[in-house]
């Protein structure tokens, strides 16, 4: 099941806000508890200055007590801004309550000339008090007093919210503007994309060259990736026109034999040529067996060949030889063969085991099919250097030194006596060798008679 596309615009866009909103919202938490902080700094220094013009209008009385002034001007001060009530109490010594609001809460903890700051609650509403100690002189000595001066909180609540609302605003003009700035930053970056899309959508079906457009770095990755796809792709395309092609070309002639030794058999007139034509037609049924067998393992090479490297391993050749030989010593019985082994010993190569197998039968076969009856056909495996060395000589008819470089072609005969083949034993066996490091030659068998096919492998372990 197809995983459902998204949109990398949108994508980008929801980590932008989501990001945004929540360091927004700490910097709407720290600016408030500055805008409280501000507010209180602005009013607690009119709040002080109340005091002190109270203060100074403190006298002592012919009876040395404390008379006030009330200077209700500097109290109006507090009113100007916002819809708050004023309060204020003055105690003189020995906290003797002396005018003012006499419930008034009062700050006991004074320190010294400096008025001195707290909330609290009068009549069910929440105030700021400052108070302020001073003396009045009689000329004698001083008494001490305390004016205490409170208001409620209304202007300082309005400012803070103005202040808070302002930062609000100016932080969503900030989030819209860059929501704006990525949503077209990203539809631009994004039309090398488009471009490389409708370059392809453009494309022939039969086109797999390699994609040439201009792309962001970010995205060369991608696109040499789907370059090395398209090269295999192109390479397995051929390989299955190649094969579809030889195999039309090959098989033509056994299918044609075949319908000939079948018309023929309805229309024998005994027993004998009915018999003739149908182990005619088994032979051409077994020939096209062959094809098609020589043509699947020139695919699985063709395939090899243009994909990664084989998942090779260390193999022992010199066992493996002597099994195969083994094996084929019965058929090369019946067709008149003498086929032998030479070698002892444990010699090892990289490569993989089944296609090396197709390679010694491949070998093995060609010479015993184009040997001849009554020839010696030898399997030698050895060393030399940091070299493994496979043999597969004859002293058959051979093949003329002009032709031997014609027979590595595919489909191509050497003329090796009568004995039907396809002309790709040889090929398949060169390109085999090619995909583990190694190399095909040719030459004449023993006593200048008959043909030597060598293949060299690096051994196991050599550079």
């Amino acid at each position: 099941m197809a995983r459902a596309a998204y949109s990398l615009r949108r994508r980008l866009l929801a980590w932008l806000l989501i990001s945004t909103v929540v360091i927004g919202c700490l910097a709407l938490i720290d600016t408030y508890r500055e805008a409280v902080k501000t507010a209180n700094v602005v009013s607690d220094r009119v709040l002080a200055g109340s005091a002190l013009a109270i203060a100074e209008r403190v006298v002592v009385a012919e009876d040395g007590s404390l008379e006030v002034d009330i200077p209700y001007v500097a109290l109006e001060m507090l009113t100007s801004a916002a819809q708050d009530r004023v309060f204020y109490r003055v105690d003189g010594p020995p906290g003797r309550f002396i005018t003012g609001y006499q419930n008034l809460p009062s700050i006991t903890d004074m320190k010294g000339q400096s008025a001195v700051y707290a909330d609290a609650q009068f009549r069910g509403e929440p105030i700021r008090v400052a108070a302020l100690e001073r003396s009045a002189s009689t000329g004698i000595n001083s008494v001490p007093f305390v004016v205490t001066v409170a208001e409620t909180t209304i202007a300082r609540r309005q400012l803070t919210q103005a202040i808070l609302l302002r930062s609000a605003l100016r932080l969503l003009m900030m989030i819209l503007g860059a929501a704006a700035i990525v949503w077209i930053a990203v539809t631009f970056s994004l039309r090398p994309l488009y471009r490389l899309g409708d370059a392809i959508a453009e494309r022939n079906p039969d086109d797999l060259h390699p994609i040439e457009q201009s792309v962001p770095s970010e995205v060369e990755g991608l696109v040499e990736t789907v370059n090395s796809f398209m090269v295999r792709l192109q390479s397995a395309l051929d390989a299955l026109r190649h094969f579809s092609g030889n195999a039309s070309h090959q098989l033509r002639t056994p299918l044609a034999i075949i319908r000939t030794q079948l018309a023929l058999s309805t229309r024998a007139a005994t027993l004998k040529e009915a018999q003739a034509a149908a182990r005619k037609s088994d032979e051409a049924v077994a020939h096209a067996e062959r094809i098609l067998a020589q043509l699947l393992l020139m695919a699985k090479i063709d395939a090899a060949g243009s994909t990664e490297p084989q998942p090779v391993e260390n193999i022992d050749l010199m066992a493996l030889a002597q099994e195969i030989t083994g094996d084929r010593v019965p058929g090369a019985g019946d067709a008149g063969v003498d086929l032998g082994f030479e070698g002892e010993g444990r010699v090892l190569i990289r490569a993989e085991p089944l296609l090396i197998g197709e390679l010694l039968r491949n070998l093995i076969e060609n010479a015993i099919a184009y040997a001849g009856k009554g020839a010696e056909v030898t399997v030698r495996v050895g060393t030399e250097d940091d070299t493994v060395r496979l043999d597969v000589e004859d002293n058959g008819p051979g093949i003329p030194p002009e032709k031997r470089q014609v027979v590595r072609q595919r489909f191509a005969r050497g003329g090796r006596g009568e004995a039907p083949g396809m002309g790709l034993g040889l090929p398949i066996v060169e390109e085999i060798a090619g995909l583990f490091g190694g190399h095909l030659t040719l030459g004449e068998g023993p006593d200048g008679k008959g043909l030597k096919a060598s293949v060299t492998f690096p051994a196991a372990g050599s550079s």
